[in-house]
Protein backbone atom coordinates (compact mmCIF):
# COMPACT_ATOMS: atom_id res chain seq x y z
CA UNK A 1 0.00 0.00 0.00
CA UNK A 2 1.00 3.61 -0.48
CA UNK A 3 2.13 5.61 2.52
CA UNK A 4 0.09 8.65 1.40
CA UNK A 5 -3.61 7.74 1.22
CA UNK A 6 -6.77 9.74 1.94
CA UNK A 7 -8.50 9.42 5.35
CA UNK A 8 -6.12 6.79 6.73
CA UNK A 9 -2.46 6.83 5.73
CA UNK A 10 -0.34 3.73 5.14
CA UNK A 11 1.46 3.97 8.48
CA UNK A 12 -1.75 3.90 10.53
CA UNK A 13 -3.31 1.21 8.34
CA UNK A 14 -0.23 -0.97 8.80
CA UNK A 15 -0.20 -0.32 12.56
CA UNK A 16 -3.83 -1.43 12.87
CA UNK A 17 -3.25 -4.55 10.79
CA UNK A 18 -0.24 -5.53 12.87
CA UNK A 19 -2.06 -4.86 16.16
CA UNK A 20 -4.93 -7.21 15.34
CA UNK A 21 -4.23 -10.93 16.07
CA UNK A 22 -6.39 -11.85 13.06
CA UNK A 23 -4.28 -9.87 10.57
CA UNK A 24 -0.88 -9.29 12.19
CA UNK A 25 0.80 -12.01 10.09
CA UNK A 26 -0.35 -10.50 6.77
CA UNK A 27 2.78 -9.21 4.97
CA UNK A 28 2.70 -5.46 4.34
CA UNK A 29 4.84 -3.60 1.80
CA UNK A 30 4.78 0.19 2.07
CA UNK A 31 5.45 2.27 -1.03
CA UNK A 32 6.37 5.95 -0.98
CA UNK A 33 7.92 8.72 -3.03
CA UNK A 34 9.41 10.14 0.18
CA UNK A 35 13.16 9.64 0.31
CA UNK A 36 13.95 10.42 3.95
CA UNK A 37 15.14 7.70 6.33
CA UNK A 38 12.65 8.92 8.94
CA UNK A 39 9.73 7.59 6.88
CA UNK A 40 11.42 4.22 6.47
CA UNK A 41 12.12 3.98 10.19
CA UNK A 42 8.52 4.87 10.96
CA UNK A 43 7.34 2.18 8.54
CA UNK A 44 9.44 -0.44 10.29
CA UNK A 45 8.21 0.75 13.68
CA UNK A 46 4.56 0.17 12.74
CA UNK A 47 5.41 -3.33 11.55
CA UNK A 48 5.90 -3.06 7.80
CA UNK A 49 7.63 -6.10 6.33
CA UNK A 50 9.26 -4.21 3.48
CA UNK A 51 9.60 -0.69 2.09
CA UNK A 52 9.89 0.38 -1.58
CA UNK A 53 10.46 3.79 -3.12
CA UNK A 54 8.70 5.25 -6.11
CA UNK A 55 9.06 4.76 -8.99
CA UNK A 56 8.66 1.06 -8.20
CA UNK A 57 10.74 -1.42 -10.15
CA UNK A 58 8.27 -4.14 -11.16
CA UNK A 59 10.83 -6.94 -11.05
CA UNK A 60 12.00 -5.89 -7.56
CA UNK A 61 8.42 -5.64 -6.27
CA UNK A 62 7.57 -9.08 -7.67
CA UNK A 63 10.66 -10.65 -6.13
CA UNK A 64 10.00 -9.12 -2.70
CA UNK A 65 6.32 -10.11 -2.71
CA UNK A 66 7.28 -13.65 -3.71
CA UNK A 67 9.75 -13.80 -0.83
CA UNK A 68 7.20 -12.48 1.68
CA UNK A 69 4.59 -14.96 0.51
CA UNK A 70 7.06 -17.80 0.94
CA UNK A 71 7.75 -16.68 4.52
CA UNK A 72 4.00 -16.35 5.11
CA UNK A 73 3.44 -19.94 4.00
CA UNK A 74 6.07 -21.16 6.46
CA UNK A 75 4.42 -19.10 9.22
CA UNK A 76 1.00 -20.52 8.36
CA UNK A 77 2.38 -24.04 8.53
CA UNK A 78 3.80 -23.39 12.00
CA UNK A 79 0.53 -21.81 13.09
CA UNK A 80 -1.39 -24.81 11.77
CA UNK A 81 0.92 -27.21 13.60
CA UNK A 82 0.32 -25.32 16.84
CA UNK A 83 -3.43 -25.54 16.26
CA UNK A 84 -3.11 -29.30 15.79
CA UNK A 85 -1.32 -29.66 19.13
CA UNK A 86 -3.95 -27.49 20.86
CA UNK A 87 -6.67 -29.64 19.33
CA UNK A 88 -4.81 -32.74 20.49
CA UNK A 89 -4.80 -31.42 24.06
CA UNK A 90 -8.59 -31.01 23.99
CA UNK A 91 -8.98 -34.45 22.42
CA UNK A 92 -6.97 -35.97 25.27
CA UNK A 93 -9.22 -34.23 27.77
CA UNK A 94 -12.24 -35.66 25.95
CA UNK A 95 -10.95 -39.22 26.49
CA UNK A 96 -12.69 -38.90 29.85
CA UNK A 97 -16.07 -37.13 29.71
CA UNK A 98 -15.53 -35.92 33.27
CA UNK A 99 -12.60 -33.68 32.31
CA UNK A 100 -14.32 -31.33 29.84
CA UNK A 101 -13.59 -27.70 30.69
CA UNK A 102 -10.48 -28.32 32.78
CA UNK A 103 -8.05 -26.87 30.22
CA UNK A 104 -10.21 -23.80 29.57
CA UNK A 105 -10.49 -23.04 33.28
CA UNK A 106 -6.77 -23.44 33.85
CA UNK A 107 -6.01 -21.06 30.99
CA UNK A 108 -8.33 -18.43 32.47
CA UNK A 109 -7.16 -18.92 36.03
CA UNK A 110 -3.50 -18.85 35.06
CA UNK A 111 -3.78 -15.63 33.06
CA UNK A 112 -5.79 -13.93 35.83
CA UNK A 113 -3.26 -14.87 38.51
CA UNK A 114 -0.36 -13.91 36.24
CA UNK A 115 -1.88 -10.53 35.49
CA UNK A 116 -2.32 -9.89 39.22
CA UNK A 117 1.36 -10.73 39.70
CA UNK A 118 2.29 -8.12 37.07
CA UNK A 119 3.52 -10.47 34.34
CA UNK A 120 4.01 -9.17 30.80
CA UNK A 121 1.89 -10.06 27.77
CA UNK A 122 4.31 -12.73 26.56
CA UNK A 123 4.12 -14.54 29.89
CA UNK A 124 0.33 -14.22 30.00
CA UNK A 125 0.10 -15.68 26.51
CA UNK A 126 2.31 -18.59 27.57
CA UNK A 127 0.08 -19.20 30.60
CA UNK A 128 -3.01 -19.27 28.40
CA UNK A 129 -1.46 -21.84 26.06
CA UNK A 130 0.03 -23.71 29.00
CA UNK A 131 -3.43 -24.13 30.49
CA UNK A 132 -4.51 -25.97 27.36
CA UNK A 133 -1.30 -27.91 26.78
CA UNK A 134 -0.15 -28.83 30.30
CA UNK A 135 -1.35 -32.43 30.02
CA UNK A 136 -0.91 -32.96 26.26
CA UNK A 137 1.66 -35.65 27.07
CA UNK A 138 -1.12 -37.89 28.35
CA UNK A 139 -1.58 -38.89 24.72
CA UNK A 140 1.18 -41.40 25.51
CA UNK A 141 -0.48 -42.79 28.67
CA UNK A 142 -2.82 -45.81 28.34
CA UNK A 143 -6.51 -45.28 29.12
CA UNK A 144 -6.29 -48.07 31.68
CA UNK A 145 -4.00 -45.84 33.73
CA UNK A 146 -5.60 -42.48 32.97
CA UNK A 147 -9.07 -43.67 33.94
CA UNK A 148 -8.20 -46.02 36.80
CA UNK A 149 -10.42 -45.03 39.76
CA UNK A 150 -8.20 -46.65 42.39
CA UNK A 151 -4.64 -45.99 43.46
CA UNK A 152 -1.98 -46.63 40.82
CA UNK A 153 0.54 -49.42 41.25
CA UNK A 154 4.24 -48.43 41.39
CA UNK A 155 4.70 -49.48 37.76
CA UNK A 156 1.60 -47.54 36.66
CA UNK A 157 2.75 -44.51 38.62
CA UNK A 158 6.14 -44.63 36.89
CA UNK A 159 4.38 -44.56 33.52
CA UNK A 160 2.11 -41.74 34.66
CA UNK A 161 5.09 -39.58 35.63
CA UNK A 162 6.27 -39.62 32.02
CA UNK A 163 3.42 -37.45 30.69
CA UNK A 164 5.16 -34.07 31.34
CA UNK A 165 8.23 -35.33 29.46
CA UNK A 166 6.14 -36.59 26.55
CA UNK A 167 4.27 -33.27 26.41
CA UNK A 168 7.52 -31.31 26.39
CA UNK A 169 8.76 -33.35 23.44
CA UNK A 170 5.53 -32.75 21.52
CA UNK A 171 5.78 -28.99 22.03
CA UNK A 172 9.50 -28.95 21.36
CA UNK A 173 9.04 -29.12 17.59
CA UNK A 174 7.48 -25.63 17.53
CA UNK A 175 9.44 -22.46 18.26
CA UNK A 176 6.14 -20.69 18.93
CA UNK A 177 5.71 -22.91 22.02
CA UNK A 178 9.18 -22.25 23.41
CA UNK A 179 7.80 -20.33 26.40
CA UNK A 180 5.13 -22.96 27.01
CA UNK A 181 7.45 -25.97 27.26
CA UNK A 182 8.64 -25.28 30.85
CA UNK A 183 5.00 -25.12 31.96
CA UNK A 184 4.23 -28.47 30.34
CA UNK A 185 7.35 -30.15 31.73
CA UNK A 186 7.42 -28.75 35.27
CA UNK A 187 3.81 -28.13 36.38
CA UNK A 188 3.94 -31.19 38.68
CA UNK A 189 7.15 -30.11 40.44
CA UNK A 190 7.07 -28.94 44.07
CA UNK A 191 9.26 -26.32 45.70
CA UNK A 192 10.61 -28.83 48.25
CA UNK A 193 11.78 -31.20 45.50
CA UNK A 194 9.10 -33.85 46.08
CA UNK A 195 7.42 -33.35 42.70
CA UNK A 196 8.04 -34.91 39.30
CA UNK A 197 9.44 -35.58 36.73
CA UNK A 198 12.81 -34.14 37.83
CA UNK A 199 12.39 -33.29 41.51
CA UNK A 200 13.35 -29.64 41.00
CA UNK A 201 13.56 -27.37 44.05
CA UNK A 202 12.72 -23.74 44.74
CA UNK A 203 13.40 -21.20 42.01
CA UNK A 204 14.75 -23.92 39.73
CA UNK A 205 11.05 -24.42 38.93
CA UNK A 206 10.03 -21.73 36.38
CA UNK A 207 7.57 -19.17 37.73
CA UNK A 208 4.99 -19.89 35.03
CA UNK A 209 5.04 -23.59 35.94
CA UNK A 210 4.60 -22.65 39.60
CA UNK A 211 1.54 -20.56 38.72
CA UNK A 212 -0.06 -23.30 36.66
CA UNK A 213 0.68 -25.82 39.40
CA UNK A 214 -1.30 -23.77 41.93
CA UNK A 215 -4.29 -23.15 39.66
CA UNK A 216 -4.25 -26.83 38.64
CA UNK A 217 -4.51 -27.86 42.29
CA UNK A 218 -7.26 -25.31 42.88
CA UNK A 219 -9.32 -26.62 39.98
CA UNK A 220 -8.75 -30.21 41.09
CA UNK A 221 -9.97 -29.43 44.59
CA UNK A 222 -13.04 -27.39 43.64
CA UNK A 223 -14.53 -29.70 41.01
CA UNK A 224 -16.23 -33.04 41.55
CA UNK A 225 -14.78 -36.39 40.56
CA UNK A 226 -16.16 -39.85 40.21
CA UNK A 227 -14.83 -40.81 43.65
CA UNK A 228 -15.31 -37.58 45.61
CA UNK A 229 -17.44 -34.43 45.73
CA UNK A 230 -15.97 -31.00 45.14
CA UNK A 231 -14.53 -29.17 48.13
CA UNK A 232 -15.97 -25.82 49.11
CA UNK A 233 -13.89 -22.82 48.15
CA UNK A 234 -12.82 -22.17 51.73
CA UNK A 235 -11.80 -25.79 52.19
CA UNK A 236 -9.75 -25.58 48.99
CA UNK A 237 -8.07 -22.39 50.21
CA UNK A 238 -7.18 -24.23 53.40
CA UNK A 239 -5.56 -27.09 51.48
CA UNK A 240 -3.55 -24.69 49.33
CA UNK A 241 -2.41 -22.73 52.38
CA UNK A 242 -1.24 -25.93 54.08
CA UNK A 243 0.62 -26.98 50.94
CA UNK A 244 2.33 -23.58 50.89
CA UNK A 245 3.24 -23.97 54.58
CA UNK A 246 4.72 -27.41 53.84
CA UNK A 247 6.93 -25.91 51.14
CA UNK A 248 5.11 -27.45 48.19
CA UNK A 249 3.64 -24.29 46.65
CA UNK A 250 4.71 -20.67 46.24
CA UNK A 251 3.02 -18.73 49.09
CA UNK A 252 2.75 -15.51 47.06
CA UNK A 253 0.91 -17.29 44.23
CA UNK A 254 -1.37 -19.07 46.70
CA UNK A 255 -2.20 -15.76 48.42
CA UNK A 256 -3.03 -14.11 45.09
CA UNK A 257 -5.28 -16.99 44.06
CA UNK A 258 -7.12 -16.97 47.40
CA UNK A 259 -7.61 -13.20 47.14
CA UNK A 260 -9.00 -13.54 43.62
CA UNK A 261 -11.22 -16.39 44.74
CA UNK A 262 -12.69 -14.49 47.67
CA UNK A 263 -13.33 -11.51 45.41
CA UNK A 264 -15.50 -13.71 43.19
CA UNK A 265 -13.29 -13.37 40.10
CA UNK A 266 -12.41 -17.05 39.82
CA UNK A 267 -16.03 -18.18 40.06
CA UNK A 268 -16.89 -15.72 37.29
CA UNK A 269 -14.12 -17.18 35.12
CA UNK A 270 -15.28 -20.74 35.78
CA UNK A 271 -18.79 -19.79 34.70
CA UNK A 272 -17.64 -18.64 31.24
CA UNK A 273 -18.79 -21.23 28.71
CA UNK A 274 -18.73 -24.01 31.31
CA UNK A 275 -18.06 -27.48 29.93
CA UNK A 276 -18.09 -29.66 33.00
CA UNK A 277 -17.76 -29.65 36.77
CA UNK A 278 -15.11 -32.35 37.06
CA UNK A 279 -11.39 -32.55 36.37
CA UNK A 280 -8.86 -35.17 35.42
CA UNK A 281 -8.52 -37.84 38.14
CA UNK A 282 -4.85 -38.23 37.20
CA UNK A 283 -4.21 -34.74 38.69
CA UNK A 284 -5.20 -36.01 42.14
CA UNK A 285 -4.26 -33.78 45.06
CA UNK A 286 -3.95 -35.16 48.59
CA UNK A 287 -4.89 -32.63 51.32
CA UNK A 288 -2.48 -34.53 53.60
CA UNK A 289 0.47 -36.68 52.59
CA UNK A 290 -0.60 -40.29 52.00
CA UNK A 291 0.95 -42.76 54.41
CA UNK A 292 2.67 -44.68 51.64
CA UNK A 293 4.31 -41.50 50.34
CA UNK A 294 2.71 -41.59 46.87
CA UNK A 295 2.94 -38.32 44.99
CA UNK A 296 -0.14 -36.56 43.62
CA UNK A 297 -0.83 -37.69 40.08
Amino acid sequence: MDVIMPTLDGFETCRRLKSDPETRLVPVVLITALQGSRERVRGLEVGADDFLSRPVNTAELTARVRSLLRIKRFTDELDSAESVILSLALTIEARDSKTDGHCQRLARYGVTVGRQLGLNDDDLGALAKGGYLHDVGKVGIPDSILNKPSRLTPDEWEIMQQHPIIGDKLCGELRSLRRVRPIVRYHHERLDGSGYPEGLRGQAIPLLAQILSVVDVFDALTTARSYKPALTLEAAYGVLSREADRGWRNPEIVDVLISLGRSGQLLALAAEDPQSSVVDPRDEVFPVAPENGEQPR
